[in-house]
């Protein structure tokens, strides 16, 4: 068995020197570091992408409720011109308009609040774990 990184024998944990193991320890810590970054910036790239899609909902939201706006003001102009069954036809697909809009408005409502908070949350139980269990190794080497 030899340590890849350094071409040297690797010898049993109980065998090495403080200076060794502090080395060592380092090293695997910088790694950890690394890998919880990694796992981080694939959590906020994820949140951000439903925040995107919640903007972009909200948005299409808001569209429709300007086209109902201007099917409102449609309406109103056939029911000054028609007596009867077109506005009401009009006011129908107002409603409907502002119906779907209204969804629109929730969906995208539901979006952003699954991005928020934009803590990586995945990676904060990660490297809580990781210091749990660099305690309890700790803990266990200080009584043998």
């Amino acid at each position: 068995m030899a340590d890849v990184a350094h071409e040297v024998p690797a010898r049993p944990i109980a065998e090495q020197s403080t200076a060794e193991l502090v080395q060592r320890a380092s090293e695997q810590l910088s790694r950890l570091v690394r890998d919880e970054m990694t796992l981080a910036k694939a959590e906020l790239a994820e949140k951000g992408k439903r925040a995107g899609i919640g903007a972009g909902l909200f948005g299409g939201a808001g569209v429709l409720a300007a086209y109902g706006v201007g099917a409102l003001i449609a309406t109103v102009v056939i029911a000054l011109d028609l007596i009867l069954p077109l506005w009401l036809a009009a006011l129908i697909v107002t409603v409907v308009i502002f119906g779907v809009a209204g969804v629109l408005a929730l969906l995208g409502k539901g979006q952003l609040s699954r991005a928020v908070p934009p803590e990586p949350q995945s990676a904060i139980q990660s490297v809580k774990a990781d210091v749990d269990e660099v305690k309890h190794a700790v803990k266990e080497r200080s009584r043998a």
